[in-house]
């Protein structure tokens, strides 16, 4: 069989969910020693057809070929493993179960039915070793970090030696290190003939990392073509259409801007915070947030920019220091209190803290105003809730099939607005989002940072914006930059430059910071 010939493809494969038509007629193939590249907005079909390649869903109509010859049922897992591993943009991992565990989940080692435990650990310390990342095997995965948790399920899908690999947004929770382990290895990969799916939403990662790209639209392949002869413009015209000057870069103008001389009441204080994380430790470190300010808050993974944001709306425990909001002290782990105070917070891990799956759309987005809703009598009707929730629907563009779907099954991206629209709802006086633009599409991504700046300058809220997305910070009147624990520098002229940030973020400190 001739190397150029697909080792897995689909052919006119279609997918309906009730009135969505997910995927319509989708011709699609992957080769062996190539990456290709799959990209769309936030609904366009790419979970939809990852789903069906893997082996997870059936299409309506359509079939997939291994190697030209049909693919096994789906009730033969063993045979759909054997060809294609995934790693799926939310974890998979069993938290009760060590690394070791997982990366050989249904394919321990040993003879005979008996699990060799030694030998399982020896060969996980090796494949962690190959990635040179430091994680304990021994150690459980509900104790992990996000990247680690990443880690260990592109260390699972590697050990079973696959000749297809699929990789959705697998640089969604790692920092710059690990993307460039993780690039270094998918180039391994596909040199020793791996054929590999990436799908992600940052192009440039398409560009550097994949030779082929394909383009959904509205279930529909719009665009197949070698990346290098595409530019950005191209790419990104394929995915929405042509699109008008930024959101974000038009909310980050100078015309925009407000006076920073006139933020003079402080809002929120932050200090001498220390705490203990996965997510990064806190060593005494603090900041202030004034009245109408929009402070952007970044770092590498490890230095805690995740930690202070959750710990100034109660999500995190701290030692020692104090967090005042509004005059008043915060008590510490108590979300409920920053919320009755005035704080929204748009979480980092969506799936776990920005929404309740099997709730409704409209149920979601007006939780933290429900007993306002419910009035003297305490009854909170379906009709109120959906009056609250349309315009925040509205305002974030939100695709849905009614404001009765349940959130669960919203493609990512609208998954994320619901979760900023919950924080937005009560009408806070400060907004804590941590990396609110994460595993969205470009338009989205624009649309929400678009949102949280106008929001902030029509209402006069504050924003707390925790993100290693240099591009979500133009829209800030200065950033924040914590290593290791502690504020290390402090940008106060946009636009920010990248190289700058990336510096200070080292530990370097960049002309233009303080």
């Amino acid at each position: 069989m001739s190397a150029d010939h697909p080792v897995i493809e689909a052919i006119g494969v279609s997918k309906r969910f009730a009135s969505t038509q997910a995927l319509l007629n989708v011709d699609t193939a992957l080769r062996a020693g190539r990456c290709l590249g799959l990209v769309g907005r936030n609904g366009a079909g790419k979970s939809t057809l990852v789903s069906i390649l893997c082996g997870l869903r059936a299409p309506d109509t359509g079939e997939v070929r291994f190697d030209g010859e049909p693919a096994p049922p789906l009730a033969d897992l063993g045979a759909w493993r054997q060809r294609i591993s995934t790693v799926f943009q939310h974890s998979m991992v069993v938290p009760q179960l060590t690394v070791a565990e997982n990366i050989f989940l249904g394919e321990r080692p040993g003879r005979r039915g008996f699990v060799n435990w030694r030998s399982m650990r020896a060969q996980a310390r090796r494949v962690l070793r190959e990635w040179d990342f430091n994680v304990d095997p021994d150690v459980e995965c509900g104790t992990l970090t996000v990247e680690q948790r990443q880690i260990v399920e592109i260390a699972g899908a590697l050990v079973r030696g696959t000749r297809i690999l699929m990789l959705d947004e697998p640089t969604a929770a790692l920092e710059r290190d690990g993307v460039r382990r993780l690039f270094d290895r998918v180039r391994s990969l596909v040199a020793g003939g791996v054929a590999v799916l990436y799908i992600s939403h940052h192009l440039e990662e398409v560009f550097e990392i994949c030779q082929d790209v394909v383009v959904l639209r509205d279930g529909e392949v719009v665009l197949t073509a070698p990346t290098p002869t595409l530019t950005d413009d191209q790419l990104v015209s394929a995915m929405v259409g042509d699109i008008e000057a930024p959101v974000a870069a038009r909310a980050a103008s100078p015309a925009a801007r407000r006076n920073r001389k006139a933020l003079s009441e402080e809002l929120l204080v932050a200090s001498d915070i220390v705490a203990k994380s996965t997510r990064g430790s806190l060593l005494g470190a603090s900041l202030t947030v004034h009245a109408g300010e929009r402070v952007g808050l970044t770092g590498l993974l490890g230095a805690g920019v995740a930690t202070l944001g959750r710990v100034v709306v109660g999500a995190h425990e701290y030692q020692s220091g104090s967090v005042r909001f509004d005059g008043k002290l915060l008590p510490p782990g108590r979300p409920d209190a920053g919320l009755a105070a005035g704080i929204g917070y748009i979480p980092e891990d969506r799936w776990l803290e920005g929404f309740v799956g099997l709730l409704g759309i409209s149920e979601n987005m007006t939780m933290s105003i429900a007993p306002r809703l419910s009035g003297r009598l305490g009854f909170l009707t379906p009709s109120k809730r959906t009056a609250a929730a349309r315009p925040l629907a509205k305002e974030l563009s939100l695709v849905s099939r009614g404001l009765n779907q349940e959130v669960d099954q919203l493609s990512g991206g609208n998954q994320q607005k619901v979760t900023v629209a919950r924080a937005l709802a009560s009408g806070p006086k400060l907004i804590v989002a941590i990396t609110p633009t994460r595993g969205v599409d470009v338009a989205s991504k624009e649309l929400l940072l678009g949102a949280l700046a106008e929001i902030t300058r029509s209402t006069g809220a504050s924003l707390l914006l925790a993100s290693d997305e240099f591009d979500d910070l133009q829209i800030c009147d200065r950033v924040i930059v914590l290593v290791r624990g502690q504020v290390f520098t402090e940008f106060t002229e946009p636009p920010y430059d990248s190289e700058e940030l990336i510096a200070a973020t080292e530990g370097l400190v960049p002309v233009g910071s303080k």
